[in-house]
Order: structure tokens, then C-alpha cells, then sequence
């Protein structure tokens, strides 16, 4: 839920704001009804912006409130030095919203604000419309959602357990541009930390995941060699044991190396990486923790945002293959894909009903279980921070999952890895364009449209945005 800061932007002279005030109240207190009605928390300014002496005041009362986006409201024609003495008093994102009722000219004052304000450089947002209009508050929240998501980044902490996997560059960024440029610090955790915590964790709660797993899911295939009830237990330790390092070290997410060490010597962080993804474990309901296979950090970075921005769990996954023939991508990895993704259910139950945990295969001695399923179909927003030069760039896209009788989805899982997760997408973005511009091998997806929030987070960043679709 986005925090909203608003205020009124009124006419300066005494005559003419006496006469506006309870026009401008009465838009203003339908605008904050439409918007609280959708979900968000709303800091209405205590008076409307009629001197400078308030607008000054009244925006610094607003921002004490700590809102993640800030509405200047024109209702009536307004002094523009109002909306440039409010703008300087505050620090979130500007969104200029212009009532369109026309017996007064409110269009009239965001223009003549809005020119202010790119005179002095200052970033802002116009829209405009009724203020119970769905459109309206529909592209206000998108706006909110992204401001809040992106201020969440500011300050946090990735912890990054071991360096770079299989020399893959994409997984590694610079840690001095994602402070400078996120507010996003760095702590460097070594494996063997993880390793030696994962010993020491409790044996029984180790036990108790085991058997929960075992109930609910579609199957546990233990083979007495890659995958037995001690190598799984293994890897709930090492579950609990990140969990353990998270509270320590205040982590807000993270990404897992894994190969090749803890998958030659260790067991594989599959099923680490599934639960800490998920909303639940067998203890019930908890918070998601965003954890990136492979120690991603641009592809944990994409995962956050998504998070933050929709609430959901976050799918990671590699573009493994393009079936051509269909115009679909398996879309697989062996590391997560949270199980929430089987069913999308908020019942673990349900969604453990359509996974498996079969016997990791020969890329990883080690050995462990991996998390097998068929994402759930339906629509998805699909997207991922990557570098050009150096310089951030959001590739995003719109998609659908889709999923098929048993034997189409065995026979197209049999072409990969059948034993590894699958998503079966369809891209709103030709296979050329895709594999020409797509600047690494890991992809992340929430279910939804959620492209006009990725767009404002792109602009809020200020990263450049490519868009793909068909049209």
C-alpha cells in the first residue's frame, strides 16, 4: 500500500480563493475518497495552498508524513509560485493532477505549475479527469506503487552469498553505481558461512519440513543416491540457516552463488531458494524474502521492484529454449521457482499438490532435490534490469503463461530438463527482437499487467526503458 500526499493549489488573491474554497474542498475530498477507496493511505494537506506562507507550510507538513508520492491538486486557476514554493519543500515524486470540470479553469493552473516547474528542472507527473474517475486514480496508484517501491530500495541491504557463478558477468554489478544510484548496499557473505550454519541448525525442524513436504506435495522420488531423506533435510538446514543469517544481518534480499561449490560439494540451493521465495513455509504463512539463483544481483534487483510493487512472489528463471513451431518459451532453471507459482493459491496445499521433487541431475554431484512444476497459466508481466555501457536499462514486456494436457506439457518438458521448474510463456515481443536486444540469460515475472508501474519505476530511476511488444 503507497502512502499519498495532497494538496490544493488555490488562486492567491483573498476575493477570488474565498469564493474557490469550498469548490476546491469539495474536489479535493472526492479525489482523497476515490483514492482511499483504492487501497491507498492518503495524507491530505490541513489547508489549502491559498499564500505563500502556506504553501510552503502545508507541503512541509505533508512531507513530515513520510508519503512515497505527493498530488498538487488544481481544482481552480492557481499562482504558480505556490506549486514552486510546495515543490521545494518537497522530496517525493510530483504528480500534477488537473480537475477537468469546466466551469473553472484547472487545466489552466497545472499548465501554467507544470511550466514552473521544467523551467527549473524539476521532475513531475501530469494527469487530469474527474475525481471519481477509475482511470485516474487507476494511473495514480501505478505512479504511487512505483514511487514507494523504488523509495523501499533506497537504504536496503542485498546479501550476496558467494561472488561470481560460472564467470556469468551479468550476475555481478558494481556495487558503488547501486548505492549512487539505488541507495542499495552490499554484504558480502561467504558460502561457507552458509555451510557451517546449516550443520549447526536444527535437526528436528529439519525433520519436521521433511515430513511436511512429503505429505503435501505431488511427490518426493528418492533414488538412495542423488536425492534421499538426509540430502533433503541437508537443504532445509541450509533454509534455515540463510533465515537465520537474514535476521542477523538485517538483509532485505539476496542472491545464493551455489555453483559450483555448493553443488559439487554441498547439496544444491533449490529448495533454500523455492521457500524463501514463497509466502509460506511449513510453519505457515511469512514474509517473502527475494532470493536470486545463481547470486544475480540486476536479476535479484528486478525481483525486488517487482515485489515491492505488487506484493507477489517473484518467478526467476533462465530462457532456456523458443519452440518455434508454437511461438512459446520455456522459460526454466534449476534453481527457484517458488511453489507458490504451481497453483497461485494462498493455500500452500494446493500449490505443493502440482510439485514434485525429483533427483537433481548430473550437472550437480552434490546432489538434493529439485523443485519441479508447471507455472500456473494466465497473464504476466515480464521484465529485467540489465547494463549497456554501463548505463541501467528496464526491458519489460507483456506475456501470458500457459499450460497444457499432460502430454503436450511432458513432451515439452522432456526437450529441456524435465526434473527442473517450466514456464510455458507467450511473449507480446517477436523471438528476433528478443533474442537481438535481451541483455542476459535470467528472466523474472509477476502475474498481472504490471508494465505502468515498471514504466514509472524506469522514469523514477531515470534508467531508460525498452519497451517490446507486437504493435
Amino acid at each position: 500500500m503507497a502512502r499519498i500526499g495532497v494538496i490544493s493549489i488555490s488562486d492567491g488573491r483573498d476575493h477570488v480563493h474565498a469564493r474557490n474554497a469550498a469548490f476546491i474542498q469539495s474536489k479535493q475530498d472526492a479525489l482523497v475518497a476515490t483514492l482511499r477507496s483504492a487501497g491507498h493511505d492518503v495524507v491530505a494537506g490541513s489547508d489549502i495552498a491559498a499564500t505563500n506562507r502556506l504553501a510552503t507550510a502545508v507541503a512541509r507538513e505533508v512531507a513530515a508524513a513520510d508519503v512515497d508520492l505527493t498530488i498538487f491538486y488544481y481544482a481552480v486557476w492557481s499562482f504558480p509560485h505556490f506549486t514552486m514554493l510546495a515543490a521545494d519543500a518537497t522530496r517525493s515524486p510530483l504528480v500534477l493532477v488537473a480537475s477537468t470540470d469546466p466551469t473553472e479553469p484547472g487545466l489552466v493552473g497545472m499548465l501554467a505549475a507544470g511550466g514552473a516547474l521544467d523551467q527549473i528542472g524539476r521532475e513531475h507527473l501530469r494527469l487530469w479527469g474527474g475525481p471519481e474517475d477509475a482511470e485516474l486514480a487507476a494511473a495514480i496508484g501505478a505512479q504511487a506503487r512505483a514511487a514507494a517501491a523504488v523509495a523501499a530500495l533506497r537504504g536496503s541491504t542485498f546479501g550476496r552469498f558467494g561472488g561470481r557463478p560460472m564467470g556469468m558477468n551479468t550476475a555481478v554489478a558494481n556495487t558503488d553505481q547501486w548505492m549512487r544510484q539505488f541507495g542499495v548496499d552490499v554484504e558480502e557473505i561467504d558460502q561457507y558461512e552458509l555451510v557451517l550454519r546449516a550443520e549447526k541448525a536444527d535437526a528436528g525442524e529439519a525433520r519436521k519440513a521433511r515430513e511436511w513436504i512429503e505429505a503435501h506435495a505431488a511427490g518426493v522420488h528418492y533414488d538412495g543416491k542423488k536425492l534421499t531423506p538426509e540430502l533433503l533435510e541437508r537443504q532445509l538446514r541450509s533454509y534455515l540457516a540463510v533465515r537465520d543469517i537474514i535476521e542477523e544481518r538485517n538483509l532485505d534480499f539476496s542472491g545464493i552463488k551455489a555453483q559450483p561449490e555448493l553443488t559439487e560439494h554441498f547439496a544444491t540451493m533449490d529448495v533454500t531458494e523455492a521457500f524463501l521465495n514463497d509466502p509460506y513455509d511449513w510453519n505457515g504463512p511469512k514474509p517473502v524474502h527475494v532470493t536470486a539463483t545463481e547470486a544475480d544481483m540486476d536479476g535479484a534487483l528486478t525481483m525486488q521492484l517487482f515485489h515491492k510493487i505488487s506484493g507477489d512472489p517473484v518467478l526467476f528463471a533462465d530462457v532456456r529454449h523458443y519452440h518455434a513451431d508454437r511461438d512459446i518459451w520455456d522459460l526454466c532453471n534449476s534453481g527457484q521457482h517458488a511453489t507458490w507459482y504451481a497453483a497461485r493459491s494462498d493455500d500452500p496445499a494446493e500449490n505443493l499438490a502440482r510439485v514434485n521433487f525429483y533427483p537433481e541431475v548430473f550437472f550437480f554431484p552434490a546432489g538434493g532435490a529439485s523443485v519441479q512444476h508447471i507455472a500456473a497459466p494466465g497473464q504476466m508481466t515480464l521484465a529485467r534490469l540489465t547494463r549497456q555501457g554501463g548505463d541501467y536499462r528496464m526491458q519489460l514486456m507483456l506475456g501470458e503463461f500457459e499450460s497444457y494436457d499432460d502430454d503436450t506439457n511432458t513432451a515439452l518438458m522432456r526437450q529441456s530438463t524435465p526434473e527442473w521448474p517450466h514456464a510455458f510463456a507467450r511473449l507480446d515481443a517477436p523471438a528476433e527482437v528478443f533474442l537481438r536486444n535481451f541483455g542476459a540469460n535470467h528472466i523474472h515475472a509477476v502475474p498481472g499487467d504490471r508494465r505502468a508501474e515498471m514504466r514509472a519505476a524506469a522514469d523514477l530511476l531515470g534508467i531508460r526503458l525498452d519497451e517490446w511488444s507486437r504493435g
